[in-house]
């Protein structure tokens, strides 16, 4: 009976470093998806500053952009495109939190993935991460809406950007399809 027991208890904490793990593949994922926002901004600059208007210049640039890092992406943004204060507070904060969580989180805090307790500590931060990164890719999201209303883009320029949101389709659904491989059961 001592055995089942022994074995129901490793059960549990098994499913709870799963659920743990399926946070933080949530908050890697939105914090893509942030970057992936961030690049459409700028794509839209170019676009409308004249720069890109073939949509072989744009996948070229896309693609270019797409392998910056989170931080240069910000820095980009923020010459072409002006945030509030706030939003410009939120962008450095969620750098600075999501390059902690992809390049130390484990490392720093592997003693907490020992306890229940430690787990739902990290839980709960990689859920206030996912959240607060999804509101702002949101905010981005319809910031490049308006302005693409704004900018009525001629024809080839619609053209291109319609190839972008193609590609940008294509990216979430290979993520999502990783994210579910990552996350399903051995």
């Amino acid at each position: 009976m001592q055995n089942t027991d022994f074995q129901s208890g490793l059960m549990l904490d098994s499913e709870h470093s799963r659920e743990l793990f399926a946070y933080y593949g949530l908050a890697v994922y939105y914090g893509q998806a942030l970057e992936q926002q961030l690049v459409n901004l700028i794509l839209l600059t170019k676009m409308s500053q004249g720069k890109v208007v073939t949509e072989e210049e744009l996948e070229e640039l896309y693609e270019r952009k797409m392998s910056s890092s989170l931080g240069q992406l910000i820095h980009e943004a923020r010459h072409h495109f002006t945030f509030s204060e706030e939003e410009t507070d939120r962008l450095n904060e969620l750098w600075q939190q999501r390059n902690r969580i992809v390049h130390h989180y484990f490392k720093e805090r592997i003693h907490e993935t020992f306890s229940p307790e430690g787990r739902s500590r990290m839980i709960k931060e990689l859920d206030d991460f996912k959240e607060r990164a999804q509101e702002l890719e949101i905010t981005l999201q319809q910031y490049t809406g308006a302005w693409i209303a704004e900018l009525g883009l001629n024809a080839e320029s619609a053209a291109a950007w319609a190839a972008l949101e193609r590609m940008h389709a294509a990216s979430l659904e290979e993520q999502e399809q990783e994210k579910e491989r990552g996350l399903g059961e051995p």
